[in-house]
């Protein structure tokens, strides 16, 4: 994980009465993965001064969403630190959030974006400088390693991800692989990949959010299939953080327009 400062956009002052960023991650044992959620808060706050950002997490890692939600001090949108909707959106951070009494406007999901497409950029480029060329990206298929998902709208948004990425940004092809759940597996999709004309080198690249067990599984397998690059989690890019910084501002102008019809309501 990098650990150098890494913000380049213009930071963007919190305005007065902004509501809190509670962002909810999944946690892991691995303690790699709250080092990166940790970094990636801190690249939130360099884009957002001012602004009140806290961290919960759903499993594993402390401290837990009614710890953090019990001593908030003023109101507070939740953005789910996940790439798909998929259980953990849809069931778990829900309903954790009630079990907590805790009645927080609940922000999208990070993907879709070309945010995100941006970080998987800047990953692979970080780990091969040579693939900033457009030459180079023609000859080069990339892994698109994911963790995979018994929710097949999920995996669907995965490969939708994928599609994007190879037609928007000049791959000669992207192949899904998964570290859990079904296939295709990292070597499956590498093999693929080498079978493909255009071809002449191949990358993998994870789409997860922070170290940890299936990254590390996913390295393995890169290693084991000989694959030419290897990029690294995206936590902590400045794409992800302001990809967080979007949810919060969609979430909280989707709060504020029923407010507001109900006061022209009320004035009428």
């Amino acid at each position: 994980m990098t650990e150098r400062r890494l913000s380049a956009a213009p930071a963007t002052p919190v305005a007065a009465g902004s509501p809190a960023l509670l962002l909810i991650a999944h946690g892991s044992r691995d303690p790699r993965h709250a080092a990166a959620v940790a970094a990636l808060v801190t690249e939130v706050r360099a884009l957002r001064p001012g602004l009140d950002v806290a961290t919960a997490y759903l499993d594993h890692c402390a401290p837990r969403i009614p710890q953090v939600t019990a001593r908030l001090d003023r109101a507070a949108i939740a953005v789910p630190l996940l790439l798909n909707r998929a259980f953990h959106a849809k069931h778990d951070i829900p309903a954790a959030l009630r079990t907590a009494g805790a009645d927080l406007p609940l922000a999208a999901v990070l993907g879709p974006s070309p945010l995100l497409l941006a970080a998987l950029d800047r990953r692979l480029t970080e780990a091969a400088p040579e693939l900033a060329s457009p030459a180079a990206r023609a000859r080069t298929g990339v892994v698109l390693a994911a963790a995979g998902s018994s929710d097949p709208a999920a995996d669907a948004a995965t490969r939708a991800v994928a599609a994007d990425w190879r037609r928007t940004r000049g791959w000669a092809a992207v192949e899904v692989a998964y570290a859990s759940a079904g296939g295709p597996r990292v070597p499956d999709a590498v093999a693929a990949l080498r079978r493909v004309p255009a071809v002449e080198r191949v990358a993998v690249s994870p789409y997860l959010l922070a170290p940890g067990l299936l990254p590390d599984r996913i390295a393995e397998a890169a290693t084991e299939a000989a694959a030419d690059h290897l990029a690294d989690v995206l936590a902590p890019t400045p794409d992800l953080a302001r990809l967080l910084l979007t949810r919060y501002d969609e979430a909280r102008s989707t709060e504020a327009r029923p407010a507001a019809r109900t006061h022209r309501a009320l004035s009428a």
